[in-house]
């Protein structure tokens, strides 16, 4: 029995999430239906985080027992031809038979797209969120720059675990200019909270748009507060790597 490593990508969109749930169709649920036709007799894998209903990925890391008398790429093959179209391994390899893609993840990093234009794109917004009027792109990364480091994200998101911690680390925060009308927030923390870089772009966009002040993100992260209202749309937000050793 060898333990495999790999990295998922997907298109959230008709996804209700990673992880299994029993009525809805999820990217942990469609894997393990595949690899179960491939002899995969485990009860569960493992993977590096949970995603929202309707987010993205093209870095999620799952790993799962299996045996398999083949190369790494005939087993990734054969995986991709039993699932569906929106969803894929990109990479696989074998890898320590201790290694979990949550609790060995050092870095997790995300990325949120937006445009600003004052009528809907159907053919773009499956990926990206519409925001008009346009936010200042300076005003938003001054008040991202007060998200970096340690701090305790509580009015941003809720752990995993019902009284978990929520103290996180962010080490990038920053919105860059990508198209004419289309900015990306890129993100990267040693983990996140659930909900937690959807509020932040949220409130960011509001800061973006002058109606929040850049002096709410400091007050928020260090006053005890309810989880703030703002929260950008799923589709939006994409997993796309996490970092080991």
């Amino acid at each position: 029995m060898e333990r495999y490593k790999a990295t998922l990508s997907y298109d959230g969109s008709a996804f209700f999430g990673m992880q299994r749930q029993k009525s809805e169709r999820t990217v942990q649920g469609e894997l393990e239906s595949s690899l179960g036709k491939l002899g995969w007799v485990e009860k569960s894998i493992l993977f590096a985080g949970r995603t929202d209903s309707g987010v993205h990925a093209s870095g999620q890391v799952v790993a799962f027992d299996m045996e398999w008398n083949h190369s790494d790429v005939d087993l990734q093959n054969a995986i991709n031809a039993t699932m569906p179209k929106d969803l894929a391994i990109r990479q696989i390899a074998e890898v320590d038979t201790g290694f979990h893609p949550r609790y060995d993840a050092k870095l997790r990093h995300y990325r949120y797209r937006l445009y600003s234009q004052p009528q809907r794109d159907p053919l773009r917004e499956r990926f990206a969120w519409r925001v008009w009027p346009a936010p200042d792109l300076q005003q938003m990364n001054s008040a991202a720059e007060r998200l970096i480091g340690e701090h305790d994200f509580a009015a941003f998101g809720t752990a995993q675990k019902a009284g978990g911690p929520t103290v996180r680390n962010i080490q990038q925060a920053q919105w860059m200019q990508t198209a004419a009308d289309e900015i990306t927030f890129e993100v990267s923390a040693n983990a996140f909270l659930y909900h937690m870089v959807r509020r932040i772009v949220g409130l960011l966009v509001k800061v973006g748009q002058g109606s929040k002040e850049e002096s709410d993100v400091p007050d928020l992260l260090h006053t005890a507060h309810e989880l703030i209202k703002e929260m950008a749309p799923a589709q939006g937000l994409s997993l796309v790597g996490v970092d080991y050793e």
